[in-house]
């Protein structure tokens, strides 16, 4: 499984959206924000959402490659062009590590530009944790009705489909209160919801961190939590037990950068031998992700925080390409949310949940699922982003 200018003056949810909440803040935060705003993190942001989402979309509507191999053989039609050009999307999955490292930069990027102008400064823990409850749990209540609904349909019409899980009351609530993953299954078909609880995770342990980073300095927090990551691996992920330990080192990342970019002079340029290093190890995330998806996590983690790292020093990176992945950035959360269960429903109402040979239908699902999700962030997100910013500190100024 994020409001960069909103919530990076203070903390942000790894898919949420940026530019919108603008009119939401403070007018010195919106001036901030225009001298300086980061486009990357925006970018990566929809670039992130679309990738998971057509991951699952081809999952849900189409056979595989190696079924539609076996088939078609060697022609060359149009149609069988187009299916093994959405080859990359193989390694959709990587979407995810891109979200934990835009997130633990966002969260911390606030509180390490306070920290870089006084040392001394506290995080307000409980202000912290009334801003994000507020700004997800309207966002998931809502998602995790719409899921029984479409799935309540999509369960009338047999045979049902595989990725439809359990959506009684207690699946509902295990999701509800992020508990996935440690009491119990993703709720109904949302299977992308495995990554929110961690999230919800991360946020509930970030003043713990935070009070860390103080006294050590960030770091030796760095290696701490690595070396947490790889016993929590051993332990939990064998088991088939998710929690945020076992996938902190990615978030960690994160935060780190926003620490090194606070502290670093403003002009200061990093080597491009950086964005090797992220293409190096991105591919062999794909090599590693054969024999099996945890230790791909872990490369293509460490080579986005390189680009990421490298990338936030093109300040004006206002690019056709950056612009328009920026666009589907703003709703990034709300896709994310909601995408696998209008694919399931669409699938069951078109197909009977039965896989097809063709790829163009999942063309077709997203362009269903994108305005879809667009409509759901303008009813549901941007009231619960307004919300939070509400608890947002008031800026005191002193007469005279």
């Amino acid at each position: 499984m994020s409001d960069s200018a909103l919530d990076a003056a203070g903390s942000s949810l790894p898919l949420s959206p940026s530019r919108p909440a603008a009119a939401l803040r403070p007018q010195n935060d919106v001036r901030a924000d225009s001298a300086g705003k980061e486009h990357v993190i925006d970018a990566m942001r929809g670039f992130a959402a679309l990738l998971v989402a057509y991951f699952h979309c081809r999952q849900v509507e189409w056979v595989g490659m190696q079924a539609f191999h076996q088939s078609v053989g060697h022609s060359f039609s149009l149609s069988t062009l187009a299916a093994y050009l959405t080859f990359p999307i193989a390694w959709g999955s990587a979407g995810v590590p891109i979200f934990f490292v835009i997130s633990g930069y966002c969260i911390h990027r606030g509180g390490a530009l306070r920290l870089a102008k006084d040392p001394d400064y506290r995080l307000d823990t409980g202000n912290f944790w009334v801003r994000r409850f507020a700004r997800i749990y309207p966002v998931l209540l809502a998602a995790l009705v719409l899921t029984f609904a479409l799935d309540w349909v999509s369960l009338q019409l047999p045979p049902v489909n595989h990725k439809i899980r359990e959506i009684g009351l207690q699946a509902f609530l295990v999701n509800l209160f992020s508990l996935q993953g440690v009491a119990g299954k993703t709720f109904g078909s949302n299977g992308a919801l495995w990554t929110l609880s961690l999230e919800v995770q991360f946020y509930a342990i970030y003043p713990l961190l935070f009070a860390l980073r103080r006294r050590l300095g960030m770091t030796s927090v760095l290696a701490i939590v690595a070396v947490v990551n790889v016993v929590s691996a051993y332990v939990l992920e064998r088991h088939d037990i998710q929690f945020f330990t076992s996938y902190w080192f990615s978030w960690m990342l994160g935060a780190w950068i926003a620490d090194a970019k606070a502290h670093a002079a403003r002009d200061a340029r990093s080597s491009v031998w950086l964005y090797v290093l992220a293409v190096a190890f991105i591919a062999l995330g794909c090599a590693a992700f054969h024999f099996g998806q945890y230790g791909a996590f872990q490369f293509w983690a460490v080579g986005f925080a390189f680009y990421l790292y490298k990338a936030l020093e093109r300040r004006n990176a206002d690019t056709p390409g950056v612009r328009l992945l920026s666009r589907f950035g703003d709703f990034s959360f709300s896709l994310y949310l909601i995408h696998l269960p209008i694919f399931v429903l669409l699938s069951s109402i078109l197909f009977r949940s039965s896989l097809q040979m063709s790829i163009w239908p999942s063309f077709g699902y997203m362009l269903v699922a994108v305005p879809v999700a667009y409509v759901f962030y303008r009813l549901v997100e941007l009231p619960a982003m307004q919300w939070s910013a509400s608890f947002k500190p008031k800026n005191v100024v002193k007469p005279a």
